[in-house]
């Protein structure tokens, strides 16, 4: 997910409600160090510096380290698993960094990452073709399938 953020700010998928217009300027592209500070902003924004980044990339951030802790799980619970099937049959239990350096945690590894690409690209293809009435990430009925974005 954090790809996929990272990647929706500067690619563009024509037909797709989840990519941004380029015919169109957006509020969110708006450089948050020009707000009216009259009206109120939340404070990394009137503090600045380093607050004010990790604020505006605070969801980058968010994924980011939720991938570093899921695959830092991944090493130990798997790890403590394989160690099992291991003693099972009667091998030695290996170290949580063989573990990690195996084929065995990078095949499972993948085949997680393979099922999210899967989806997102599924998000991203279907709703230029496919409609849901009513719902905030669906384009409307009556949208072309050219046009990308909310209209």
């Amino acid at each position: 997910m954090a790809a996929y953020i990272l990647l929706t700010v500067y690619l563009v998928q024509k037909g797709s409600s989840e990519s941004k217009d380029p015919d169109k300027h957006e509020s969110v592209d708006d450089d948050p160090r020009h707000a009216d500070l009259r009206r109120p902003v939340p404070w990394p924004v009137r503090r600045g510096g380093l607050w004010l980044w990790l604020y505006e990339n605070s969801l980058l951030v968010a994924f980011v380290v939720l991938f570093i802790a899921s695959i830092v799980g991944h090493a130990f619970g798997g790890g403590a698993a394989y160690n099992a099937e291991l003693e099972e049959h009667g091998h030695a239990a290996v170290s949580t960094w063989s573990y990690v350096t195996s084929s065995e945690f990078w095949y499972e590894s993948f085949q997680n990452w393979q099922s999210e690409f899967l989806a997102v690209f599924a998000i991203v293809t279907l709703t230029i073709f496919l409609r849901q009435r009513g719902s905030p990430e669906s384009k409307p009925v009556a949208a072309g399938n050219a046009e990308t974005g909310s209209s």
